[in-house]
C-alpha cells in the first residue's frame, strides 16, 4: 500500500523518508527562481526573502510527478491513497483527480483513493501521520480510509498572524485593514472551516489572542487529555513553546508536537504565524 501526499502538510523531509510516504511538494517562486517545497528549499529562506521586501509566490504540485507515480502504481498493481491539501486553498487536489482519470483510462484497475483533507499545515499533517502508523501497523486500505475521513471531519485549526501586512501583500487582506491594524497592534484570529481560512475575530496583542484561543479549545475540544495536539510556528519557535506551555498548563494533552511552518504556506502567512490543531471529538 502507498500513501501519498504533498508538502502543504508541513512535515519534514524525513517524515516522508522514514515512512515511505510518496512526496508531491508544490512549488516556490522567489524571483525567477523556482524551487520544490521541502526538497529544493528550507521554509526559512521564504521567511528572509519577506523580511527584505520580497513577495514569494506559490503554485501546486507537478501533474507529470502525479502521472509518473499513479502510472507505477497501476504497474506494480498496489493500492493507493493520497491525502491531499485543501480543495479550497490550492488546485492541486483537483489536478490529483484529473491525472488519476487519466491513468485510468490506460490502467482501468487502478486502486487510488484521493481524499481532500479540508485542512492545512500540520492539520493535514496529522492525517497523513495517522495514516501511515495504521498502514504499518497492516490495516486495510479501507479501514484506513474511514479512520482518516473521520479525523479530517473533526479536525480543529486556530491560526494567528503577527503581521497583517504579510497577508496584505499575498491578497489575503486589503493594504489600509493591515496600515490599521498594525497601528493597533490588531492580531486576528482565524480557523478553518470547509477548507477555507475563515476569521473569527480581532484581538489586540499576542496574549489575548493566546488566551482566546485556549477559550475556543475548551469549548470546541473534546478529551483534549487523551489527544496530540500540534502547533505550527512561523519562525517563532518561542512563541510556539509559549503557546504549548499554556495548553499543556490546561489540557495535559498527551503530546503535543511543535514543527515549522512550510515554505508554500509560510509565503502567504508569513513570519510569526501560529497555528494548533485539535480534534474536537474524541475518537
Amino acid at each position: 500500500m502507498r500513501i501519498f501526499a504533498d508538502s502543504a502538510s508541513d512535515l519534514p523531509i524525513e517524515f516522508f523518508e522514514k515512512e515511505q510516504v510518496v512526496l508531491f511538494p508544490l512549488r516556490v517562486h522567489i524571483g525567477d527562481e523556482e524551487y520544490e517545497d521541502i526538497r529544493t528549499i528550507h521554509s526559512k529562506k521564504v521567511y528572509d526573502a519577506i523580511r527584505s521586501g520580497i513577495q514569494p509566490k506559490t503554485s501546486q504540485a507537478s501533474p507529470e510527478e502525479m502521472l509518473s507515480a499513479f502510472e507505477q502504481l497501476a504497474k506494480d498493481e498496489e493500492e493507493g491513497f493520497y491525502i491531499a491539501f485543501s480543495s479550497e486553498l490550492s488546485g492541486t487536489y483537483s489536478t490529483a483527480v484529473m491525472v488519476a482519470d487519466q491513468v485510468r483510462e490506460d490502467y482501468p484497475d487502478l486502486k487510488l483513493t484521493i481524499l481532500d483533507s479540508k485542512a492545512a499545515s500540520l492539520g493535514y499533517g496529522l492525517l497523513v501521520k495517522e495514516a501511515a502508523k495504521l498502514r504499518n501497523a497492516g490495516q486495510p486500505l479501507n479501514e484506513i480510509i474511514e479512520r482518516v475521513r473521520t479525523m479530517a471531519n473533526h479536525t480543529e485549526s486556530l491560526f494567528t498572524v503577527e503581521d497583517l501586512d504579510y497577508m496584505a501583500r499575498g491578497g489575503r487582506i486589503s493594504k489600509g485593514s493591515a496600515f490599521v491594524g498594525g497601528l493597533l497592534n490588531i492580531k486576528p484570529l482565524l480557523h478553518v472551516e470547509e477548507g477555507k481560512l475563515v476569521p473569527i475575530e480581532k484581538l489586540r496583542g499576542r496574549k489575548k489572542v493566546v488566551k482566546r484561543m485556549i477559550e475556543l479549545m475548551e469549548t470546541r475540544g473534546e478529551q483534549l487529555k487523551n489527544q496530540t495536539i500540534a502547533i505550527s510556528h512561523g519562525d517563532d519557535e518561542e512563541f510556539a513553546n509559549f503557546v504549548k506551555n499554556e495548553i499543556e498548563k490546561h489540557f495535559q494533552p498527551k503530546n503535543v508536537e511543535i514543527y515549522l511552518i512550510g515554505s508554500v504556506i509560510a509565503a502567504h502567512t508569513g513570519p510569526g504565524t501560529l497555528a494548533v490543531f485539535f480534534l474536537n471529538r474524541a475518537l
